[in-house]
């Protein structure tokens, strides 16, 4: 089986979907993690509501999907903050698309469609109950950073050359 990596309307219904996917589970976690309980499921619809992904649209951004076997199983996207700067967002794959080496990939795709746009830096933000998600962004030369936003959610905070 094989991955591909390709540009996606972040309003199509496969990036809506993945999008919901994403939003789900990480804020799950983080309710499971602090409370004890899911999300609220009004709050969950308000949340993915409000945050479309209408900042990742070229030439400010992109959203990229991962296929595997031609199925839709993951995403990630960037938006410029600067003319040099890009913010790594939204890196995803279903669970039962992990760890078959679709995560490498999709985020050198965003890379490369970033520094395509013109960034020399990405950084990107995420929580220390997404450990995976730290040990990835590791793996793929990030080096851990000072905050660079006040999001209440953020605890850890990378960046990488893109030159």
């Amino acid at each position: 089986m094989t991955w591909t990596v390709a540009p996606e309307p972040y309003d199509s219904p496969v990036a809506v979907a993945l999008w919901r996917a994403y939003y789900t589970e990480v804020s799950d976690r983080w309710y499971l993690l602090h409370e004890g309980r899911r999300t609220d499921p009004e709050e969950l619809e308000r949340e993915i509501a409000a945050r479309t992904g209408a900042d990742l649209p070229p030439p400010r951004g992109r959203l990229l999907v991962a296929r595997y076997a031609g199925e839709p199983a993951g995403s990630a996207g960037f938006r410029l903050l600067d003319g040099a700067t890009a913010e790594l967002t939204r890196v995803f794959l279903y669970e039962g698309m992990r760890g078959r080496g679709g995560a490498g990939p999709l985020v050198r795709a965003a890379e490369d469609a970033a520094r395509a746009a013109g960034a020399t830096r990405m950084i990107l933000d995420t929580r220390g109950d997404l450990v995976e998600a730290r040990a990835l962004y590791a793996r793929l030369g990030y080096t851990e950073t000072a905050p660079h936003n006040d999001d209440p959610y953020a605890e850890h905070w990378f960046a990488k050359r893109l030159g």
